[in-house]
């Protein structure tokens, strides 16, 4: 079971703040988004994997946690 937490923009975008995927056929951070995003991930998107900030590439296993985070902006 993989825990799922959005944040800022992409919780109103999906409607929660977070959700739990089975493990299953799910291999990097970009795969546990499109299980619920199949439209693809936004440019700019941050992306953590147990509290430590990740890539789309990065291995996934049974039991993490990954996180979704809007693009930053600043001035």
């Amino acid at each position: 079971m993989i825990t799922i937490k959005y944040f800022g923009s992409l919780k109103e975008q999906v409607g929660k703040t977070s959700e739990h995927i089975p493990f299953t056929g799910v291999k990097t951070v970009q795969d546990v988004w499109l299980t619920v995003q199949p439209d693809g991930l936004r440019k700019g998107v941050l992306m953590a994997v147990n509290q430590s900030y990740a890539h789309v590439d990065d291995a996934v296993a049974d039991g993490d946690e990954v996180a979704f985070f809007p693009p930053v902006t600043g001035g």
